[in-house]
């Protein structure tokens, strides 16, 4: 079998890559950069928007993973979040068909049912969000939607929605996090601090993803589908960041920010970013969305990955922190090195 992975030079893809390569499938890692990093992964640069370059990316493989997507919280930008992560989705598709791919899987995100709310344990009734929250949260509804209507005898597609991921090897979650620790400026939460939250740990999203590779076909059960895929042990938000903190032997935040004065400094802050002309890299938390979720719950229920998936959250959270915790100061020695 051969695999391609878009995105699959970031975070989440290189995890990807791996478990496959891993398991004897030839794997090609598309991205808009990176350099190979194993003998038995062949990276190709393309950009999604480009829709011949990836047409000619997918051509000769069996399944695809479709990793990759732009995000931003941030209301500016918007043309290029949608440009990637529909326009791309839909170039994907695209190339599938042209070129008699038979699976593909999509990585989808919780995101697609959140509507500012609170969501309890919510499951795959829940309807797609009818309440614009950002342009990545936008764009995540309308390509899933996408992806799940190209469903059919020739392409079988599913999607799975993660939320929260975080491990070894992340470059937009944590790293921004511990940034502010470093510099003094992690000195406060947001809101009552009381709001649970799913994450969903690399190693346990992975195995979902090759769950879904392995079971999704043409007529199958899963072909069509979406599934929440978390640990399923909702904390509070900064809890997680606490522990991690404490870990690394950072110091933790002190203070509390009402929800009403984070959420104008992040208005603010998009403001300023809007008239800079935006910024597309790894963002600092400052943004509505971002504090709207701080200040909710929004946690999932997992049951139907567990039944039609077989998935089960194998490191559970006490394990994951640990582990990132572990990874994180291997770095850093290294780094030091």
């Amino acid at each position: 079998m051969r695999a391609l992975i878009t995105g699959g030079c970031g975070f989440v893809g290189r995890h990807v890559a791996n478990a496959f390569a891993d398991r004897g499938v030839a794997v090609t890692a598309l991205d808009v950069a990176g350099a190979a990093w194993r003998d038995d992964v062949t990276v190709v640069h393309a950009d999604l928007r480009d829709r011949e370059a990836t047409a000619r990316a997918v051509a000769g493989h069996d399944l695809v993973v479709h990793n990759a997507s732009l995000v931003r919280t941030k209301q500016n930008r918007s043309d290029d979040v949608w440009a990637v992560n529909l326009g791309g989705t839909e170039h994907v598709i695209a190339a599938c068909g042209q070129h008699g791919v038979g699976r593909l899987v999509y990585v989808s995100s919780a995101s697609v049912v959140y509507e500012g709310r609170d969501i309890e344990g919510g499951d795959e009734s829940l309807p797609y969000t009818q309440r614009s929250q950002a342009a990545y949260a936008d764009s995540k509804v309308a390509a899933e939607k996408v992806v799940l209507a190209a469903n059919g005898p020739s392409l079988a597609t599913c999607a799975i929605r993660p939320h929260v991921i975080f491990g070894p090897g992340d470059t937009r979650l944590l790293p921004a996090i511990l940034n502010r620790a470093r510099a003094g400026k992690l000195k406060y939460t947001v809101g009552p601090g009381t709001h649970l939250s799913d994450f969903t740990y690399i190693d346990n999203l992975v195995a979902a993803l090759v769950a879904a590779a392995e079971r999704v076909a043409p007529g199958s059960p899963v072909a069509g589908q979406a599934y929440f895929v978390t640990n399923g042990e909702p904390m509070a938000f900064f809890e997680f960041v606490r522990r991690v903190l404490r870990g690394l032997g950072l110091p933790e935040p002190k203070g509390r920010v009402p929800y009403w004065v984070a959420w104008t400094v992040a208005a603010l802050a998009e403001l300023w970013d809007t008239l800079k002309g935006g910024t597309l890299g790894a963002e600092d938390g400052m943004s509505r969305f971002a504090v709207k979720y701080l200040c909710t719950h929004h946690y999932f229920a997992i049951d139907k990955a567990r039944r039609e998936l077989g998935y089960e959250p194998a490191v559970r959270m006490d394990e994951a922190i640990a582990r990132t915790v572990a990874a994180l100061k291997a770095t850093a020695a290294a780094t030091a090195a």
